[in-house]
């Protein structure tokens, strides 16, 4: 069953429950239609007294909208059980509402009847009346000898109304009644249904952003452990050779490259430009171990600087070209970080004119470039392209993503 199924609102979150305007538009709904039809049935029978049973009608139809919105406010104490349990409330719970909606038509019809009975009568030409017992009688005439008038006799045509009679007429309104009460209690359910259904959807739709936004901040967190570890060693390197201005000239960048990182939430996106600053930041500070063999271009169109992409997804490839281009020669070695726009696409690289790939080594997916890749399919989903491999010349790493702009203070 589909209310057994659904999963149960966690601690303080208020249980799914059909809007008013909806619970009661279907009410309305549900009763104009039975004013409707007894009024074409009233018109086809052809009774008469049209505007008196019309209004009267009216009264019956308003007070049945209020007892079934009191059958709702007791049904929505059963919101949150089995279905069974749901079904079983109603067939219950819709007999008194049901039993006090026939008494009220009683009540309201009840002085319509000597009137229906007396135009009858003159309409068949008829003396129809009641006694003192309530006994509905009719005069026949009577024939003496030889076809003559011999006076009237009365005739009983319907006994006075017994309380038998009257709970069998109450019955079989109230059953009337009852019927469309329940038909009315199956539409109510089907809109809780709906309205459950769609607070599971959005809790598992948050339980999914929210295992994303984890896996987010995991993956951005196996990147500066990673760098730490690099800066802390070149750092004791330039101490232990007795460096002392290059190494405060690279914790100062350290410091500033730090500040610059961990100032944004670690799942939110940045503006290319600020992705450009920080690593701009981060090869200042490698430039202290390679002051003569380490430069960086950066070509970043002024169209371009706003543009969407997740926090630090450059520094894994930047580290890359550090480590396998600039470290291992002993010439000068560019590292370019370059943007532009293809489709609608935003396409980064980041390229050096290094040894490329060292003879002997495998070329694959090590955890930095994994790293990236995981990010960027757990942030954008599979529309995503990511290349990374030699090239003529040196090595090549290519990001292409949808073009999207930052809001706010970066826009």
């Amino acid at each position: 069953m589909m209310a057994d199924s659904l999963p149960a609102p966690g601690p303080g979150e208020s249980a799914p429950r059909v809007p008013l305007r909806a619970v009661l538009f279907s009410m309305v709904v549900l009763w104009a239609t039975y004013f409707l039809l007894t009024t074409v049935r009233s018109l086809v029978m052809d009774i008469g007294f049209q505007f008196e049973l019309a209004w009267r009608r009216l009264v019956v139809t308003a007070i049945g909208i209020a007892l079934t919105l009191v059958l709702w406010l007791l049904l929505r104490l059963f919101d949150n059980r089995a279905l069974w349990i749901k079904i079983s409330a109603a067939i219950v719970l819709a007999l008194p509402v049901a039993l006090a909606i026939g008494q009220v038509n009683y009540w309201v019809f009840k002085d319509m009847s000597p009137a229906i009975e007396r135009a009858y009568g003159e309409k068949l030409n008829l003396n129809l009346r009641r006694d003192e017992s309530g006994n509905l009688l009719v005069d026949v005439p009577l024939q003496g000898p030889g076809g003559t008038a011999a006076g009237t006799q009365s005739v009983i045509i319907e006994p006075a109304e017994t309380l038998g009679d009257f709970w069998r007429k109450l019955l079989d309104v109230a059953l009337g009644r009852y019927f469309l009460l329940l038909a009315w209690a199956s539409t109510y359910f089907a809109l809780l249904a709906g309205v459950q259904a769609r607070a599971a959807q959005r809790r598992e739709e948050q339980f999914r952003s929210a295992a994303k936004a984890a896996e987010l901040r995991s993956l951005r967190y196996q990147v500066n452990p990673h760098f730490l570890f690099n800066t802390l060693n070149s750092l004791s390197a330039l101490v232990m050779t007795g460096k002392t201005e290059a190494a405060e000239t690279m914790i100062q960048t350290i410091s500033r490259f730090y500040r610059h990182s961990l100032a944004a939430e670690p799942t939110a996106d940045v503006a290319l430009r600020d992705e450009f600053d920080l690593q701009r930041l981060y090869l200042e500070i490698e430039a202290v171990r390679f002051p003569t063999r380490l430069r960086a271009v950066f070509d970043l169109p002024q169209g371009l600087e706003d543009a969407r992409l997740p926090g630090m997804i450059l520094q894994p490839l930047v580290e890359n070209s550090v480590k396998y281009a600039v470290s291992p020669v002993s010439r000068p070695v560019t590292i370019t970080l370059a943007a532009r726009e293809e489709f609608d696409r935003l396409v980064i690289t980041v390229s050096d004119d290094g040894p490329g790939v060292p003879q002997g080594a495998q070329h694959g997916f090590g955890i930095g470039l994994a790293n990236v890749r995981d990010r960027l399919e757990a942030r954008l989903g599979p529309d995503i392209g990511f290349a990374s491999g030699p090239v003529p010349g040196g090595y090549r790493s290519e990001i292409r993503i949808p073009l999207s702009r930052m809001s706010g203070p970066h826009a």
